[in-house]
């Protein structure tokens, strides 16, 4: 049956004005959302292999952020250059070192030997002076701002519940959870850290900060698994509680509080930067922007065990505490009470061949190693898009930390 010409006419008409609505809604929502969906866009397709240098050296330019001013302190590392050893054994295999580093994105590392500069290398586009994003590296930076908090008696005691100091995570998985078992990654809060499953926590996490809601909202809603404190179940979001806590405790940003308790006293080559979400809240789960030198100066100060040309930055049995597991549950090597061979302190991570070394790391091939008994710090910057947690490459990559470490 065919309509006539004139209702086959108006029904043109209808659709062509409805087409025409429709199209400047969407233009209109474009328009209105630009920032928000330009954002989603590269969340999104943030670790794509095409992008994914070049999105790692310039998160700043599609996410707000605070800065975190350097100061006028000053302090340089003298430079002393060393070969390095040229390969590393792992499992009964040979890893040239140089070709380990440039087949898995390496933009920066840098090695110090007794608070010299005795290798430096940048590719991909880095430089000395480019900001480079931490992930979750920038925990370790959180824990020590803890430390200091705690220090200056604004929080009573890490046994406390964090729900004693953040009355809006009442009701949620971490009403009544011990700030030590959050600093241990250990609150049993269920949360999925997948970055390859697009619908994990932490995929969608993403795409609810680029859309522009509250980060801290979203830490409400997240519910308990497992009781707190029996087992070590990574979850970024526990990091990201640990910010509130700092804002809520000593009134200020944890940006302004980072500037003010360390990176301005350790003469930073750079001010940093931090994202934050809409509502101006630090994503402190892992978003720090900063130089390669001044991660390895922040691994240094760790190594001189809080100490920095004689003040004390982080009290000294914080970084102790920092760096010692004490529950079956957090400790290196096979564990049936945690989801990682590695093992954890507060926001610091054990080698499982544990030599009183420890590590900070990223994803993606972010790292800070310390290793005290030979005076060595390195420092990692990369954008390995084939990175995979626990997998074979980044077991390799901690045994070349130590065998460089020994070696020097």
């Amino acid at each position: 049956m065919f309509l006539s010409k004139g209702v086959d006419a108006l029904m043109k008409k209808i659709i062509l004005k409805s087409v025409a609505v429709f199209m400047a809604v969407v233009v209109g929502a474009g328009l209105l959302y630009h920032n928000e969906l330009y954002r989603l866009y590269k969340v999104v397709y943030l670790f794509e292999e095409s992008n994914i240098v070049d999105n790692f050296q310039n998160m700043t330019e599609f996410f707000p952020y605070s800065t975190i001013d350097k100061g006028n302190a000053k302090h340089q590392f003298e430079i002393s250059p060393k070969p390095l050893i040229k390969s590393v054994k792992f499992q009964g295999e040979d890893f040239d070192i140089e070709t380990l580093l440039q087949s898995t994105n390496t933009t920066g590392f840098i090695v110090i030997k007794d608070e010299k500069i005795i290798h430096e290398y940048y590719a991909l586009g880095n430089t000395i002076d480019g900001l480079n994003i931490s992930w979750s590296l920038n925990k370790s930076f959180v824990s020590a701002l803890i430390g200091i908090a705690l220090e200056e008696g604004l929080i009573a005691s890490v046994e406390d519940p964090i729900t004693l100091y953040v009355e809006q995570l009442k009701g949620s998985g971490y009403d009544g959870v011990s700030i030590k078992n959050i600093l241990q990654m250990s609150s049993g809060v269920v949360f999925n850290e997948d970055y390859v499953d697009f619908n994990s926590d932490i995929n969608r996490m993403g795409r609810v900060i680029a859309l522009g809601s509250s980060i801290n909202e979203f830490a409400a809603t997240l519910q308990a698994g497992k009781p707190a404190g029996q087992y070590h179940h990574y979850v970024s979001m526990d990091t990201q509680v640990l910010g509130i806590l700092l804002k809520q405790v000593t009134g200020k940003t944890p940006s302004e509080y980072l500037e003010e308790k360390i990176w301005s006293k350790l003469g930073m080559r750079s001010n940093a930067r931090w994202l934050i979400d809409d509502m101006g809240m630090e994503l402190v789960f892992g978003t720090l922007n900063a130089t390669l030198r001044d991660y390895a100066r922040f691994g240094q100060l760790y190594l001189n065990q809080g100490n920095w040309q004689g003040q004390q930055i982080i009290p000294e049995n914080w970084v102790k505490d920092s760096i010692t597991p004490d529950a079956a549950h957090l400790m290196p090597g096979d564990n049936e009470k945690s989801s990682s061979r590695f093992g954890y302190g507060y926001q610091w991570w054990l080698p499982p061949e544990h030599e009183g070394d420890f590590l900070g790391r990223g994803v993606y091939g972010q790292y800070i190693y310390v290793n005290p008994e030979k005076n060595v710090v390195i420092a990692r910057t990369a954008a390995n898009p084939h990175w995979r947690a626990g997998d074979k490459t980044s077991q390799v990559m901690v045994k070349m930390f130590q065998e460089i470490a020994r070696s020097l």
